[in-house]
Order: structure tokens, then C-alpha cells, then sequence
């Protein structure tokens, strides 16, 4: 995955900028926790810089991207965290958890490492209910390969707190339903490339062909036109939070 992420990072960082609504509700999971580990931590949006954290990334070139002011980095994988039991106070996940081989070893040494939470955004998985499926619907088969399910994060942890976050109409931050708004944003080459599933499936030139015509045409306004009285929306997004025992 470190080799995935050398060839479509480059540039992550300009499409990325963290959203203070969802940093706000980030920091509110974290509470006062006094030391974190954020787990793949890419260009290091959302991580914490008002108290002592570390960051995990295998991708040099996202590494590369980190912005200022700048936590120390380890390149590590999150099934093999090089520290030892109890070693941070909260460990730190955000959109990374779907793009790991191996899930369930990366989420055990999570809870091996924290002492008193683990944090982790994550995607519930999108339905045919979302309108970006009409026009890529091999994400939804993506999906349902790779994120984490709920069952999976009670295997591990047992009993968690899931909070749900609503992605603003204006999100800053353009992961892949960023732009629930603004259908145009997808036509832009820059977008896509920060977006990883559109790295990850087949059919894209013709989902963005038909989405085009859709939008020069009025027919994606008079399907979903309705979106636009909205500020914000649920799209399955949430923060799953868990006390290792």
C-alpha cells in the first residue's frame, strides 16, 4: 500500500486540507489525552499539534507532504507498530483503515499500543442511495471489500461509541463524497487524483463522460437538484471510538 500511495499521492496535500468541523469533532474524541500515535498518518491532516504526537506512514511520498509545524514520523506499517504495550494515550486512525492488507492485525496493534483509546475515522460504505454510484458503480464493489465493518471493530475491541459526521457542503477536505455538492468537482483531474478509489476501479472515463453530459444537460439537477437546500449531509461517515481494556 506504501507503494500505492508513491504513485497517486503526489499533489495530495493541495486537494486535502483538513476541515475544522471535522477536525472539532476529531479533537472532541480524543479529549485530554496526553500523548497520540497517528496510525498511517499520510500528509498529516487532522493530527494533533497542541500535545505530544508521533506519526506512522510506510509512504515516502506522502511523508514528503507533511506540513508545518511537523510531528516527528516513523515509516512503519500499522500491522507491525515498532513500540511498546501502553506506549501512547490515544491512537489515531483517520481514512487509513480500508487501505491496509491486513485490518484486523493493524486494529490489534492499535489497542496494544493505546492505553486509553483508539480513534478511527471510517466509512461505513457507500450505498446506491449516494448519487456518485449512478456513475461509478464499481464502488460500491470496492466498498464491500475493504472498509472495516462494525463486526470487525467488536471483534477487537468489544464494545465501541460510534459518532456520526455529517460532511459539510463546503468540506475543505476532498475525500471521495467531499463534493456530495458540487457534482462538477469530480470532472477535475486534480480531485480525482486524491481520491483513491477512483485509482482503485475501472470504468471511470465512461462514468465521467455520462456525468458530464448529465450536468450540461440539466438531467443531474433535475434528479438531485434538492441537494442544494442542504448544508450538510450524512453520507456514512463516522468516528468509531474504542477504550482498550
Amino acid at each position: 500500500m506504501a507503494e500505492f500511495y508513491d504513485q497517486i499521492g503526489v499533489g495530495y496535500r493541495d486537494y486535502r486540507a483538513p476541515d475544522p468541523r471535522i477536525q472539532a469533532l476529531i479533537t472532541q474524541a480524543l479529549g485530554d489525552a496526553a500523548s497520540v500515535l497517528n496510525v498511517g498518518a499520510g500528509a498529516g491532516s487532522y493530527e494533533p499539534t497542541d500535545r505530544p504526537t508521533l506519526a506512522v506512514e510506510p509512504s515516502p511520498v506522502m511523508i514528503a507532504q507533511r506540513g508545518r509545524p511537523l510531528n516527528p514520523v516513523v515509516r512503519a506499517h500499522a500491522a507491525a507498530l515498532p513500540f511498546a504495550d501502553n506506549s501512547f494515550a490515544s491512537v489515531l486512525a483517520l481514512l487509513t483503515v480500508h487501505h491496509w492488507p491486513d485490518r484486523r492485525a493493524g486494529l490489534e496493534e492499535m489497542r496494544r499500543v493505546a492505553q486509553d483509546s483508539v480513534v478511527v475515522f471510517t466509512h461505513d460504505g457507500f450505498h446506491d442511495s449516494f448519487w456518485l454510484m449512478d456513475y461509478f458503480p464499481d464502488i460500491l464493489e470496492l466498498d464491500a471489500r475493504i472498509m472495516p465493518t462494525a463486526e470487525e471493530f467488536a471483534s477487537v475491541y468489544g464494545r465501541v461509541e460510534e459518532v456520526r459526521v455529517p460532511i459539510p457542503a463546503d468540506c475543505s477536505d476532498g475525500f471521495l463524497a467531499a463534493y456530495w455538492r458540487r457534482p462538477q468537482a469530480y470532472l477535475d483531474a486534480g480531485v480525482r487524483g486524491a481520491i483513491s478509489a477512483f485509482a482503485m476501479i475501472d470504468k471511470v472515463e465512461a462514468g465521467l463522460e455520462q456525468l458530464g453530459a448529465d450536468l450540461a444537460s440539466g438531467a443531474w439537477q433535475a434528479r438531485h437538484g434538492e441537494l442544494m437546500q442542504h448544508d450538510k449531509l450524512d453520507l456514512g461517515y463516522k468516528l468509531v471510538i474504542a477504550s482498550p481494556d
